[in-house]
């Protein structure tokens, strides 16, 4: 890249190369579809590369403009930062902030963290989306500030915390006839229907996962969206769900549910919140994951299950 490249031509090679698309660069830097066409014919010139190249009906990025992009975030990062020296102030924190995660966040989390924005940061604008999987190569793209989810390791292409982990129960009502007995197997937890939930990524593979192995297979008898659904049946029905343990607990509270651990091992799960890394030091976003950070970390203690 030449020395005498300006800022503005910068961060239209920032917003063409996370978009992949003229018209919707054109929309966020607030530019008409021409200038914006023109700004990339200059760019691909200055690079000598075409820095996006047709691969069916889409624009592809080419490996010379995914490692400029890196370094143009940095660059613009640096530049935005420049001048702003004022401690940051949440109560003038003004942008739309998205932020994605499973059915279970929005029903028990996102209730705890919408309070404190209205009072610390009330000119911010809070988007739920529900996570899913595919979201996890191109959360930039999609213009999502932060998600979490479950996962076995931390995704090397972001930056991440470790809100925590557990284990696999199984959620029946209180008089169910596996509540009954102090002791049940593998073969127990097959012998009764189950109820999935389907919304907001993956729950309950690693229990599949280990029946499997045990030659066994449960009969998932009712799928349904929405954990509320889900507690409802479940109080009325015979009928079994396992989930993580927090997610148990909470759904435990002021029910006739109840939680008991599974009679066979399973892998842990790992929980993650997670950020693309050019928001690392931007301090409306290190303000934000520490709010949710603080309402979402699963501690061992608030986990337990009998």
């Amino acid at each position: 890249m030449v020395n005498h490249i300006n800022l503005n031509l910068l961060r239209s090679l920032q917003v063409l190369l996370e978009e992949c698309h003229v018209s919707r660069a054109a929309m966020r830097l607030h530019l008409t579809q021409s200038a914006v066409s023109r700004q990339l014919s200059q760019l691909r010139e200055l690079c000598d590369d075409p820095l996006l190249v047709r691969s069916g009906n889409q624009l592809v990025a080419t490996p010379r403009a995914l490692t400029l992009l890196q370094r143009v975030n940095q660059v613009l990062q640096q530049a935005d930062e420049l001048f702003n020296d004022a401690p940051f102030d949440p109560a003038t924190w003004q942008q739309e902030f998205v932020f994605a995660s499973s059915d279970y966040v929005a029903q028990f989390i996102v209730p705890q963290i919408i309070p404190i924005l209205g009072q610390q940061a009330s000119m911010v604008d809070f988007s739920y989306r529900l996570w899913q999987q595919e979201y996890l190569h191109n959360m930039q793209q999609l213009g999502i500030d932060l998600a979490s989810t479950m996962l076995p390791e931390a995704p090397s292409h972001l930056s991440s915390i470790k809100l925590g982990e557990d284990k696999s129960v199984c959620l029946m009502r209180s008089d169910h006839p596996l509540n009954q007995t102090s002791s049940w197997t593998a073969e127990d937890v097959v012998s009764f229907p189950h109820l999935r939930v389907t919304g907001g990524g993956d729950k309950d593979t690693h229990a599949d996962i280990a029946l499997q192995k045990l030659g066994l297979q449960r009969r998932i008898a009712v799928k349904v969206p929405f954990f509320t659904t889900a507690v409802k049946v479940l109080e009325e029905t015979d009928l079994l769900m396992i989930v993580p343990a927090h997610i148990a607990k909470n759904l435990a509270k002021e029910t006739h549910l109840v939680a008991r651990r599974l009679p066979f091992e399973c892998p842990t799960h790992r929980y993650w919140l997670m950020w693309h890394p050019r928001f690392d030091q931007d301090k409306g976003h290190e303000w934000m994951r520490q709010q949710v950070l603080q309402v979402m970390r699963i501690s061992p203690k608030s986990i337990q299950i009998d």
